[in-house]
């Protein structure tokens, strides 16, 4: 099996992260696809390294729900099911919902020009059309909300899910019909945010959050 990635050396990481980074990113990019098993051997010849870091690597991505072990058989990529899709979405819908009631109550005039810099900077990502740029500028709209709530604990718990969400962010966002209702969500979430209004933030948020839901869901149907 041929392996076509690149190993991006960072001399602030362990090898062990270095390579866990490399091959998060290959499956989120779609290099490494679904279903694609993960042979130790050739992805330590691939990638230059010991077989070591790439067996803690795959334990990593297991555990953020990337990889599946299968018995006898050994590691490959997960598939993106319904089932995980609607687990992690749950979780995010709950938690996103809160941080927009927080962010309403604390941030500050800073904490808002923030939010609507990275409002257009999606803008722009979006005209772009590069997936992987809107993923980015998507989930830093996200994160200026996160950290406007000002309580360490949440930023936590979504930073721990930020791999498994990344992934259906994505999912979302090649989805070129759906990019402009996107840019309405979150102007939405924004206007919301900006007023004060926690009802109306939630409500957008979860708006949001379940528009993902049915666009990836149905994906994932057409791909069966």
């Amino acid at each position: 099996m041929e392996y076509n990635l690149k190993v991006n050396m960072n001399e602030y990481l362990p090898l062990r992260d270095v390579v866990c980074n490399t091959l998060r990113d290959a499956i989120l990019k779609g290099e490494l696809e679904p279903g694609e098993r993960l042979m130790e051997i050739q992805l330590a010849e691939r990638l230059g390294v010991s077989r070591t870091p790439i067996r803690e690597a795959i334990r990593k991505l297991e555990l953020e729900g990337l990889v599946l072990m299968i018995p006898r058989k050994g590691a490959e990529v997960a598939k993106i099911s319904e089932k995980s899709l609607r687990d992690v979405l749950e979780v995010r819908r709950s938690l996103e919902e809160l941080a927009a009631e927080l962010a309403c109550q604390r941030m500050d005039a800073e904490a808002l020009k923030d939010l609507e810099d990275a409002q257009k900077a999606f803008i722009q990502a979006v005209e772009s059309g590069e997936t992987m740029t809107m993923a980015e500028a998507d989930e830093h709209f996200h994160d200026v909300i996160y950290m406007g709530t000002g309580n360490t604990r949440l930023v936590q718990i979504l930073n721990n899910l930020r791999e498994q969400m990344y992934r259906y962010r994505l999912e979302y966002i090649k989805d070129a019909e759906k990019r402009q209702i996107l840019l309405v969500e979150h102007e939405s979430i924004l206007r919301a945010i900006r007023s004060r209004h926690v009802a109306e933030a939630k409500e957008a948020v979860r708006a949001h959050i379940d528009n993902q839901e049915i666009t990836v869901s149905k994906n994932i149907k057409e791909r069966e």
